[in-house]
């Protein structure tokens, strides 16, 4: 029998969201027996550590760079030990994962990722809305404006808004007027609906703000939001008031699909 300890590892954990209920059983049973956690102080809750052993060691990285971070992954990880990088919503989304397991690689550290939930999932989920509608859009596009990082050919915001689908805007809330101007200039109305939530999912911390792509900002501003936020622009919002909508074909009586043969018209006599 093989006694030997498991190889160093690092596991990137995504947190989710914000409220810790949200993150995964795999990611709180990883918490659970954690030796080392580094968690992302200024965007995720201390709340997550909270099933971590008494033993674990807990470090907040909102100050490090990302040497640091890395730096100090490699000097917690050892043979048997499970070390975490805690981040914010799903470590693949704007988490700077690459980077950071590049540095792992070259120590010769195996590294593991178990997702996250999304703030845009949450945003939605805290609203009672949807990403998508039949016959309204089945296209999410997850993006965020232009801002110190340059955005490559393709893929500003006037371009993605064209295709007049779902948008879920990351990092952005501080640009409210280029999304405004931006998204006019693909033919979006002043009258478009937009949906910010501010920390979706944190206990007593969420807000929810609803306007119009014309009055947005002001609202936000009202509400004194310019972190952490979420926004999306979808002709989906406000679905849930609408007299009319276009029904799912996969539970349509008369769709047959292979788990279920299509009902037959009742016969008029």
């Amino acid at each position: 029998m093989n006694t030997q300890p498991d190889p160093a590892k690092v596991w990137f954990v995504g947190a989710g969201p914000g409220d810790p209920d949200l993150i995964t059983v795999k990611g709180r049973d990883l918490i659970a027996k954690a030796d080392a956690i580094l968690f992302a102080g200024s965007l995720v809750q201390a709340a997550a550590t909270q099933w971590a052993p008494s033993t674990c060691v807990i470090k907040d990285s909102k100050d490090m760079t990302l040497e640091q971070i890395t730096d100090w992954l490699i000097e917690q990880a050892g043979p048997g030990k499970t070390v975490i990088r805690l981040q914010t919503g799903d470590p693949g989304l704007y988490g700077a994962l690459i980077e950071m397991v590049q540095r792992l690689d070259a120590a010769q550290i195996a590294v593991e990722v178990v997702p996250g939930v999304s703030s845009a999932f949450a945003a939605m989920a805290c609203a009672v809305e949807s990403l998508t509608l039949p016959e309204v859009t089945q296209t999410v596009i997850l993006t965020r404006v232009e801002g110190r990082t340059p955005m490559p050919d393709g893929e500003s915001l006037q371009e993605l808004a064209s295709h007049h689908t779902t948008l879920c805007l990351f990092l952005s809330i501080t640009l409210l007027p280029t999304i405004e101007r931006e998204l006019k200039a693909a033919g979006w109305a002043d009258d478009a609906p937009v949906l910010v939530v501010h920390k979706a999912s944190w206990p007593d911390e969420q807000q929810i703000i609803r306007g119009t792509l014309a009055d947005i900002r002001e609202r936000c501003r009202a509400a004194k939001i310019n972190s952490q936020a979420m926004i999306v622009v979808s002709p989906t919002l406000g679905a849930r008031q609408w007299p009319t909508l276009k029904k799912s074909k996969l539970y349509d009586a008369g769709f047959t699909h292979r788990f279920r043969r299509a009902e037959r018209p009742t016969s008029q006599e």
